[in-house]
């Protein structure tokens, strides 16, 4: 039986992968799509979620699979129902890249507002915290999980200086600029949205290894 039950693991780690790189396929092309301005790219993206959803559904019936076949204790137990909640974080990051092709569809055909400099930074890190906290996940890698956490509030600064400068210098001067500065206010934010939910699976991740909650105590982590 703890041979099945360790093939099984294994199948599920490498669903939770699968997940994983869909979702950050779809940021990746979220913001190819707008620096693109690239319809066809954007409604790619909206139109792959379908899959991912379906995805989302086959991890948790198997996680609770598991969990009512073989009552795992200890780090097993604990993996599995990480893997559930990474399984939720990823789906709703991969929703989130919906989300910014929505708005690019909203912009494709209106001029440029502004050059696009600190929208692709922001989308730089949140890529990279997404990335590495599924390596984390992968390697069990504490550290790596910890850096993380902490790289959170980079991606908060940028999003305020991205909205800050949309609202100061566009749209308190010239409110007729709000149907271009808007969307690009909201993917600023979906942006830090997939950072927090990053960091919401590093968090897991550590409770995963060290059994130590650490959700609203990143101090500790310094």
């Amino acid at each position: 039986m703890e041979r099945h039950f360790d093939e099984e693991l294994k199948e599920l780690h490498k669903e939770i992968l699968k997940m994983g790189a869909l979702a950050q396929e779809s940021i990746y092309k979220s913001i190819e799509a707008l620096k693109n301005r690239d319809k066809a790219g954007a409604q790619e993206v909206i139109d792959t979620d379908t899959r991912i959803d379906e995805l989302e559904l086959l991890i948790d019936e198997q996680c609770i699979d598991l969990i009512a076949r073989y009552q795992p204790v200890a780090f097993d137990l604990r993996f599995i129902t990480t893997g559930m909640k990474l399984n939720a974080e990823l789906e709703r990051i991969a929703d989130l890249a919906v989300d910014i092709c929505q708005r690019v569809l909203e912009l494709v055909d209106k001029p440029l507002l502004k050059p696009l400099i600190d929208i692709p930074k922001l989308s730089t890190i949140a890529q990279k915290m997404v990335h590495d906290s599924i390596d984390s996940f992968i390697k069990k890698d504490m550290d790596l999980a910890k850096k993380v956490v902490l790289s959170d509030s980079e991606a908060d600064q940028l999003r305020n200086l991205v909205q800050e400068e949309l609202v100061n210098d566009y749209m308190a001067r010239d409110t007729s600029t709000a149907t271009r500065a808007v969307p690009l206010f909201l993917i600023a934010r979906h942006l830090e949205r997939i950072c927090d939910h990053a960091t919401n699976i590093a968090e897991d991740v550590i409770y995963m290894v060290e059994g130590k909650v650490v959700k609203h105590h990143h101090q500790d982590l310094e």
